[in-house]
Parts: C-alpha cells; sequence; structure tokens
C-alpha cells in the first residue's frame, strides 16, 4: 500500500518561507561586498537587519546609508520588497511567467499569506497586487526622485527616490539619508511629507481594500471589512495628528521651531509613520513622555490585515470596542453596518490581542534585565516597534547587547508572521471536541 505523501500546513510553511529569506539574506549581508568597510557584518548584526529587512520592521543596529555597499543595499530592498508582499505572492508571480497553474496547496497558501477569507479569485489577487505595488512604488519613486533631484546629483536622486518609495509602501522604514536622522530634515517639506504617507496609508490599508476600492466604480459597493478598516484608519491618524500636535506643540526641540504648517506635517507625519512605517521627521527621543505613551498605543494597533504593516491591526481593535460597548448597552450581538460579528471572530480579536500583549510584556521584562540601566520607557517603546513591525526607536537599537538583539530578533519575526501562526506551525492540530462539558458560571469585573 503505498504511504500518503504528508504536506507541510500553510502556518509551517509560511514560518520556514519567511525564516529561509532571513537566513539567505543574512549570509548575503555577512560577505565583505555588502560592507563599505570590506568586512561584512557580524553573523548576529547580519541576522538582525536581515530580519527587520524581511519582517518590514526598521529597526537598524548599523545605519543603512552609510553601512552598506550597493550590493548590501539592493540586498535589504529585495528583503523588503518579498516580506512585503509575502514571499507566496512572488512564487506565485514567476510561476505565472513560467506559465505554470498554480495547485491548490499553493492557492491555500496565498490565502494564508494574504489573510483572505476566501479561495475564490485568489490568483487573479495576487496577480493584481503585483500590478498594484509596481504602479504605486513607480509613480512614488518618480515624485520623490523629482523632489531629491533638488538636493543631490540626478543618478542618486532616481535611486533614493527608489529606495524610500519602495521601504515606505512596504512600511519598512529603511532610509539612506546617513546616521539614523531619517527624514528629519524634510519635515516641512509637503512633496516628500505627503508622498510618504500617501505610500505608507496605501501599504497598510492592505490588498483587499486596494482591490476593492479599485473595483468601486464598477461593483458600487464595498464590504464590510473594508469599512471598517477606512473609517477606523482614519480615525487613528486623525487622533494621532491631533495629539502629537497639542502635546509637542510647545516641545523646543520637536514642533516648536516649526511654522503652523509645519507643525501640522510634522504631527501628521508621525501619525501616519507610527502606523507600522517607521520613518520619522521628528526626533523620537526628543518627544514628550505622553507623545511617546501615544505613539506606542498607535503601534500596537499597527495596520489592517492582508497589508505591509504589523501589529494586532485595526479590525482587531474594533471588533473588541464594538464588543465592549455592545456589553455595555446590554446586547447580545456585537453590530456594524446592519451587520453581525460572528463570535468567532471575537474570540479570534481577543487571542490576538492577548497574545500580542503577552509577547510585548514578556519581551520587555526580559529586557529590563539584559539591558540594566535602560529606561523602561524605552524598552518597552523598542519592543512594541518591533512586535508591530514598526521600526521606530530612541536610540536603544545600537546599543542592545547580543541577547537583546535575539530578544528581538525573535519579537520582529512574531510580530510580522503573527503569534497565532507561529503557534498554529509547533503545536499539533487536534479534532474538534466530541462533546462539550456543561456550563459552568464566575463572577467577572
Amino acid at each position: 500500500m503505498q504511504q500518503k505523501r504528508k504536506f507541510l500546513d500553510p502556518p509551517k510553511v509560511l514560518v520556514l518561507g519567511f525564516a529561509a529569506i532571513i537566513l539567505i539574506g543574512a549570509i548575503l549581508l555577512t560577505l565583505p561586498v555588502s560592507t563599505i568597510n570590506g568586512e561584512g557584518l557580524s553573523l548576529i548584526n547580519a541576522i538582525f537587519t536581515a530580519t527587520s529587512a524581511t519582517c518590514v520592521t526598521g529597526l537598524v543596529v548599523v545605519d543603512t546609508g552609510t553601512t552598506f555597499t550597493l550590493f548590501g543595499q539592493l540586498v535589504i530592498l529585495f528583503m523588503i520588497q518579498v516580506g512585503g508582499l509575502g514571499f507566496m505572492t512572488f512564487a506565485t508571480f514567476f510561476a505565472l511567467l513560467l506559465g505554470k497553474r498554480i495547485s491548490l496547496k499553493e492557492r491555500m497558501l496565498l490565502q494564508e499569506s494574504l489573510n483572505n477569507l476566501s479561495m475564490e479569485g485568489i490568483v487573479r489577487l495576487a496577480r493584481r497586487i503585483l500590478i498594484f505595488t509596481a504602479a504605486i512604488e513607480l509613480i512614488g519613486a518618480i515624485v520623490l526622485a523629482i523632489r531629491f533631484s533638488f538636493d543631490m546629483s540626478i543618478g542618486k536622486a532616481i535611486y533614493y527616490g527608489l529606495f524610500h518609495s519602495i521601504s515606505n509602501f512596504n512600511n519598512a522604514g529603511f532610509d539612506l539619508m546617513g546616521e539614523f536622522h531619517s527624514l528629519t530634515s524634510y519635515v516641512s517639506d509637503y512633496t516628500v511629507v505627503l508622498t510618504i504617507c500617501t505610500l505608507i496609508t496605501l501599504g497598510g490599508i492592505g490588498f483587499i481594500v486596494m482591490n476593492e476600492l479599485y473595483e468601486y466604480r464598477r461593483v458600487k459597493r464595498l464590504s464590510l471589512h473594508t469599512k471598517i478598516v477606512l473609517v477606523t484608519s482614519s480615525i487613528l491618524v486623525i487622533i494621532g495628528t491631533l495629539g502629537i500636535f497639542f502635546l509637542e506643540y510647545s516641545n523646543a526641540s520637536t514642533l516648536k521651531p516649526l511654522s503652523i504648517s509645519g507643525k501640522i506635517l510634522g504631527s501628521l507625519f508621525q501619525s501616519v509613520t507610527a502606523r507600522t512605517a517607521g520613518a520619522n521627521t521628528l526626533s523620537i527621543g526628543e518627544l514628550t513622555q505622553s507623545s511617546l505613551l501615544l505613539i506606542i498605543l498607535l503601534m500596537f494597533v499597527g495596520a489592517s490585515p492582508g497589508s505591509t504593516g504589523g501589529g494586532i491591526k485595526t479590525t482587531t481593535l474594533t471588533t473588541l470596542i464594538g464588543a465592549v460597548w455592545s456589553q455595555i448597552r446590554g446586547k447580545e450581538d456585537v453590530i456594524f453596518y446592519r451587520q453581525r460579528i460572528e463570535y468567532e471572530t471575537i474570540y479570534k480579536a481577543l487571542t490576538v490581542t492577548f497574545s500580542g500583549l503577552f509577547l510585548v510584556m514578556t519581551v520587555t521584562l526580559m529586557l529590563t534585565i539584559s539591558e540594566h540601566g535602560q529606561d523602561f520607557l524605552t524598552i518597552i517603546f523598542e519592543v512594541t516597534s518591533a512586535f508591530a513591525t514598526v521600526g521606530l526607536s530612541m536610540g536603544l537599537t545600537p546599543e542592545l547587547s547580543p541577547l537583546g538583539k535575539a530578544l528581538i530578533i525573535f519579537t520582529m519575526f512574531a510580530g510580522r508572521v503573527g503569534p497565532l501562526t507561529i503557534a498554529y506551525a509547533v503545536t499539533i492540530r487536534r479534532n474538534p471536541d466530541a462533546f462539550r462539558y456543561p456550563k459552568g458560571k464566575i463572577m467577572i469585573g
């Protein structure tokens, strides 16, 4: 009797796939050709940088612009692109180019990778994602290149425009501006700020939402998912912008020296980028503690499902708020736009939030031990940034010990792949319970 072939389930494939990309990237970054000094990165720094790029985080232990050669920067850029779109999307692209048929197993992997609810039209969606990505990144690169050409040579401006367009659309936050300054010199520049904010937002709302917006003129209808993503994302950006504007208005190290328009642009950019992008036009280390706490909360929520960003996601937050509001009103069902949210979705939202909170708190506790002497707010900011794949830092990243780097590497990986995906990948799936226990009552609150 022929033995059945055993296939890895989608969570295992995704975890192993991302790990393989990180490993290959890390090996390339250790090569002498990758760094300007001709020595290559140390293994731990190479793994850290490769993880940060593949998980589209942006935390860096060495400055990207001054450490890496063109080869090293292109390796990082490729990992950002693959990590942002998902390696299964790339694999599908090459399979379609070669005229191969996409198997059922590959469609299941695509569905898991894109966090889509259905397998129907998944290959068409993957193809459209690649088109959207190429078009958006190209337009962003052209606009940024034109603006940068006023400050640098044409060739350098084109390369910088392309690099920063890809980095920000994929919510990675890597930059080439030198010595961890990011985009602080462009804090009041309308072209740079609004272009990058647009790239970050488009990458953060999710490809499913982009696809629905693209088809809206034809179908004249938006799904509940898209409505919640757009409304929640808009509210969070407004809250973040207003919060940073008023909290930093009198801060001489951030907004105070700027004009009113500069203050608004600086507040808007920092609010948008806190949603898992990682670039900054204000000095993060100089922000008030109130602003830092607000940014931590924005980072923890993050972007939307099926996007290039991390965090617990906007839909998770909205589902939990809806559940709390329904409980307060004494209602059994959670209703949005006259549609009822299933209990399974609410349980998943609770699980995702608790898993993320548990991971952040656990790693923060461990870092307070390994990074003795560091400020608590600095540590929890760093961990939340790693979990939500944001990339903002108060300056702790380059000072991390080897153990601290290993902890942040794991946190970035878990944040990008998802704590639940890792849990599913390392545990044995069990069949549904054959029976149910009697109900028990406990007191809450």
